[in-house]
């Protein structure tokens, strides 16, 4: 019985301290929208939810935790939503999952553009990102991978590497593709980063290049550098896409 009643308590104390988070969080997230990053303060924060200032630091010890927190949460929420979208459709369908990707990270970058400012806009001086935020920086360009190989597969490239281009790549940027390949084990599922240990450098960088494409485009919208430029921006993210996309034989 006592047993029971203290997994219960565990269980409530738990469900307020995550309560509380997400409170400290969602107030913070009003300050990125009112000052932005640079002017994110953990005594502001504490100040807007009546709350002692040893309370919130006891969960954010600095605004740099607090900061680190939010850019998790960022990543995770465009990740989710280009995840999301992209099961919905038939596994087969591989230029269709890969136009799906592009359009759900534009639609969460336009219903959170604060959020997507924190991961994509300018630098926040005196900040720099941990370790711990390099798994959920990297899902979507993982996303595209996984389908740039999951088309692959289907052309018949049998060992599951992508399509090389015939130009080749100069040694230095080979040599950054090389070391950016000894951190796919810790960033992405083991079976997923066998397959992209085996593939060639320059269908690396056509991954890259997709990445850049996406994100790129949608930074120029969210941050007005298409204006009196192009105002069909979602017919132009669909070219890029399908551009990115007819390297790595997604037809």
């Amino acid at each position: 019985m006592w047993q029971t009643a203290l997994v219960s308590t565990r269980g409530l104390r738990e469900r307020v301290r995550d309560e509380l988070i997400g409170e400290i969080k969602d107030a913070a997230r009003r300050q990125l929208a009112e000052r932005g990053a640079a002017g994110l303060s953990v005594r502001a924060v504490t100040r807007e939810l009546g709350m002692a200032s040893s309370a919130v630091y006891r969960y954010f010890p600095s605004r740099d935790a607090l900061l680190t927190a939010l850019i998790v949460d960022a990543y995770e929420g465009v990740g989710e939503a280009a995840r999301r979208a992209e099961s919905k459709i038939a596994r087969e369908r591989h230029l269709d999952r890969w136009l799906t990707v592009f359009r759900a990270v534009r639609e969460w970058a336009r219903s959170h553009p604060h959020e997507y400012a924190l991961i994509y806009g300018s630098p926040v001086p005196g900040y720099a990102a941990p370790d711990d935020t390099a798994a959920p920086a990297s899902d979507v360009a993982l996303l595209l991978a996984e389908i740039a190989l999951d088309a692959a597969a289907g052309n018949g490239r049998t060992d599951g590497s992508l399509p090389a281009e015939s130009g080749g790549v100069s040694d230095a940027l080979a040599a950054d593709i090389e070391a950016l390949k000894s951190t796919f084990p810790s960033v992405a599922p083991p079976d997923l980063a066998e397959a992209l240990a085996r593939t060639p450098t320059s269908a690396i960088l056509h991954v890259i290049d997709a990445w850049t494409m996406l994100f790129g485009a949608v930074s120029f919208e969210l941050f007005g550098h298409y204006r009196r430029v192009i105002d069909a921006r979602g017919d132009n993210l669909e070219r890029l896409a399908r551009k990115a996309a007819a390297p790595l034989g997604l037809h």
